[in-house]
């Protein structure tokens, strides 16, 4: 009798490629959801140009990474909310047996006080802004996620930001489990644009070659009256 032949898992190739240690620092700083040149990913990788082409070449030939070419210069960046959730739910995975000390040092303490999710506000911050929303009723569950009601959209415009802007087929809120809090923040259209109206205003400025957000001494002000 033949064999049946045997199924290997997709996730299994994927796995190699997340699972190289050079590999998984790349991914992790552009889980900062923005665009990266390679010479910064390979200074930040601690690898010449030449070894993160080739690493970065894998990235994109498994899906886990697009890139744009302008001009003479190719810029990186993870390929799409799928992959960024993926990681965000491995690195959840990975610390479960962590004792915890570690986030009272640095790097991994501004990294737990705020940083970025993909796209949108993670650590302490994400989930005070998310519960806060919640408490103050300008969100409330739905069907797809939460819901704007009118006391957010009132919220939203005190900010400066349009309660009725386009969604783009993006989920517009949704909740997604934190890593570092075990508690959820805010993913979706409305925390991507609550993350970028944050940093224009500067309340809240990237640290070099790191997920991590610094509250600025604005921001601090502003978010002790507006959370």
């Amino acid at each position: 009798m033949a064999k049946t032949p045997r199924i290997e898992p997709r996730f299994a190739r994927i796995a190699a490629s997340i699972g190289d240690p050079t590999r998984a620092r790349m991914l992790g700083l552009l889980m900062t959801g923005e665009q990266l040149p390679s010479g910064e990913i390979a200074q930040a990788a601690g690898v010449n140009p030449s070894t993160a082409s080739e690493h970065l070449g894998k990235l994109v030939h498994e899906g886990l990474v697009a890139v744009e070419a302008r001009g003479r210069h190719r810029y990186f960046r993870v390929a799409d909310a799928d992959v960024a959730r993926a990681l965000e739910a491995l690195s959840l995975v990975a610390e479960r047996t962590d004792s915890g000390g570690k986030w009272g040092r640095e790097p991994y303490q501004s990294m737990k006080h705020a940083r970025t999710c993909y796209r949108h506000l993670a650590g302490e911050l994400g989930v005070r802004l998310l519960r806060s929303m919640l408490d103050r009723r300008r969100l409330v569950a739905g069907e797809r996620g939460y819901e704007i009601t009118p006391a957010g959209g009132a919220w939203l415009a005190e900010l400066g930001i349009d309660p009725k802007g386009p969604v783009r087929g993006e989920r517009y809120a949704y909740p997604c489990l934190d890593w570092s809090e075990r508690r959820d923040h805010m993913a979706g259209k409305l925390a991507t644009t609550l993350l970028d109206h944050f940093m224009e205003r500067r309340w809240l400025v990237r640290m070099p070659q790191s997920r991590a957000l610094r509250i600025t001494p604005e921001g601090r002000r502003r978010f002790d009256v507006v959370l």
